[in-house]
């Protein structure tokens, strides 16, 4: 079992920039691949970035890439998510995600039927 908390989210302006921290803990948490997703009213739980359980393969999705950074401290069992320039579209519920994929292919990161453990959640909102 693996429990996962987000903390950061907030209210920003368009073009500024938020970390958003997920703390992960279980005896299995390093070991898990870990991911972003996104959701807002109406839509679908939509992938933003996901990094392996080594730190070293990243995938993320095109509308966030050069803006979004994520990274790993395992010695923490902490995920981190840097966003930068954000846009009002950039607004939504955020969520920690944690699974175990069967390969490096990005689907099995990008998909979120891959990941099991999911955190509660926490807003973002950029304003115009």
């Amino acid at each position: 079992q693996v429990q996962l908390v987000e903390s950061g989210g907030g209210l920003v302006q368009a073009g500024g920039s938020l970390r958003l921290s997920c703390a992960a803990s279980g005896r299995t948490a390093s070991n898990c691949a870990l991911g972003w997703f996104r959701q807002t009213p109406g839509k679908e739980r939509e992938f933003v970035v996901a990094i392996s359980w080594t730190g070293g393969r990243t995938y993320y999705a095109d509308s966030v890439k050069g803006r979004f950074t994520i990274s790993r401290d395992n010695a923490k069992n902490t995920v981190y998510l840097q966003m930068s320039s954000l846009k009002p579209d950039d607004t939504a519920v955020y969520y920690c995600a944690a699974g175990t994929p069967p390969g490096v292919l990005s689907y099995y990161y990008t998909d979120s039927k891959r990941y099991v453990y999911w955190g509660q959640g926490t807003q973002v909102t950029v304003s115009s």
